[in-house]
């Protein structure tokens, strides 16, 4: 089992803090979600994570410390997927999938039948046959948010962060999709940290919910302890009911008192 630990992780941007102390771990097998709202840090805290911003704090693998990893010595550990992904224009649909193998490759070495085979797999699961030979850049948003999670999944790292995986996508493919990353990371045991907005369906899927206010962490646990009338009304400032479900707390607006 593969555990990833975050202690104490602060990211501050022209002098303000964005993320301040944040502090938690997640094992191959869980699913971890990040909700809050807009400007809360959720996007920055990944964004840490995977490398791509300066951080201060403790970021392990198995006690690993990620920083002294080699960017492809990381890739082989944390795959991420950004909100909004940059596709180059005049690569493929499989050609982009498979750069997901990049980091399992050795110097100068091509790709092998199972790097091939795998990246088949991951295409075919979700949904992208018919676009395997499609210019990346002719692809509608959502298409293109299944592809670059594809490109994550093909990485085959234990460590996925998807941040606001399901945005582009409607509900069918949303579904679709949340069902996917569900399976796999039982089949495949990969740990899973996501963001989401959509506070019913973050109950759904993920075993945990962390939810981040200015930069700092709320509160953590299951569905029924994060999302509680009261909470989401202190933290969003939003009035909703909240149904319970045997799957999980269903989160209706409602009209504020005028």
């Amino acid at each position: 089992m593969t555990t990833l630990t975050v202690n104490h992780i602060s990211v501050d941007i022209s002098a303000k803090k964005i993320v301040n102390n944040v502090s938690f771990t997640v094992s191959t097998g869980d699913w971890l979600c990040v909700i809050g709202p807009n400007g809360a840090g959720k996007s920055t805290l990944l964004r840490a994570i995977a490398g791509i911003i300066p951080s201060s704090g403790d970021l392990l693998i198995d006690q690993a410390d990620l920083r002294n990893m080699s960017h492809r010595d990381r890739a082989c550990w944390i795959a991420y997927v950004a909100q909004e992904p940059v596709m180059p224009r005049g690569m493929t649909v499989f050609d982009y999938v498979m750069l997901g193998r990049t980091a399992h490759l050795r110097l100068l070495a091509s790709e092998s039948p199972q790097d091939f085979e795998i990246t088949h797999y991951v295409i075919a699961e979700l949904g992208l046959s018919e676009f395997i030979n499609r210019d990346v850049a002719t692809l509608s948003g959502g298409e293109r948010q299944r592809v670059a999670i594809a490109r994550a999944l093909a990485q085959a790292s234990p460590i996925v962060l998807l941040d606001e995986p399901t945005t582009a996508l409607d509900i069918g493919y949303q579904q679709d999709v949340l069902e996917l990353i569900d399976r796999l990371r039982h089949e495949k045991k990969i740990a899973v940290i996501s963001t989401m907005h959509d506070l019913t369906v973050s109950g759904l899927y993920p075993d945990t919910l962390m939810l981040l206010n200015h930069g700092e962490m709320a509160v953590h646990g299951n569905a029924k302890t994060v999302l509680t009338v009261e909470r989401i009304a202190q933290t969003y400032g939003a009035a909703v009911r909240i149904l319970d479900d045997p799957r999980g707390p269903i989160v209706v607006p409602e009209r504020k008192t005028l």
